[in-house]
């Protein structure tokens, strides 16, 4: 024979399931704020990416002019595409190439802006150096 439930039972299922959709959306917020995380490093993992890209390209084209002082020229373009976002540049973008050091060391510089900084948060920056040619 079925036994009925006593009345200190009834309605305990229904706090099971409340309880049991708050764990749930805990859960759920807690994934939607990591995804969220994940997102802004991406984004900024792509602006470092194409900062190292084009420090490269005008070390490349120290290289093939064989020389590290560049035709304003080409640095100019190479500012230019640096600061052009809607293409390859960054958001914000500017680009500085240094005159050799008493070492013979050219430095570049990318400086960039991310839109998912904070206030206050220092601007982005990319640096490398090379051994200029003589």
């Amino acid at each position: 024979m079925l036994k009925i439930a006593s009345k200190k039972q009834q309605g305990m299922l229904l706090i099971e399931v409340l309880v049991s959709l708050v764990i749930f959306s805990v859960a759920v917020l807690g994934l939607i704020g990591l995804q969220a995380v994940a997102t802004k490093t991406s984004y900024d993992a792509e602006d470092r990416n194409r900062a190292s890209v084009l420090a490269n390209e005008i070390i490349t084209a120290m290289w093939t002019q064989n020389t590290s002082s560049l035709p304003t020229a080409i640095v100019t373009a190479w500012q230019t595409q640096v600061a052009n976002n809607a293409a390859t540049g960054l958001p914000s973008g500017t680009g500085a190439i240094s005159a050799p050091d008493a070492n013979n060391v050219v430095t570049v510089t990318i400086t960039w802006s991310s839109p998912n900084r904070k206030p206050g948060d220092p601007a982005s920056q990319y640096i490398t150096q090379l051994n200029a040619l003589p």
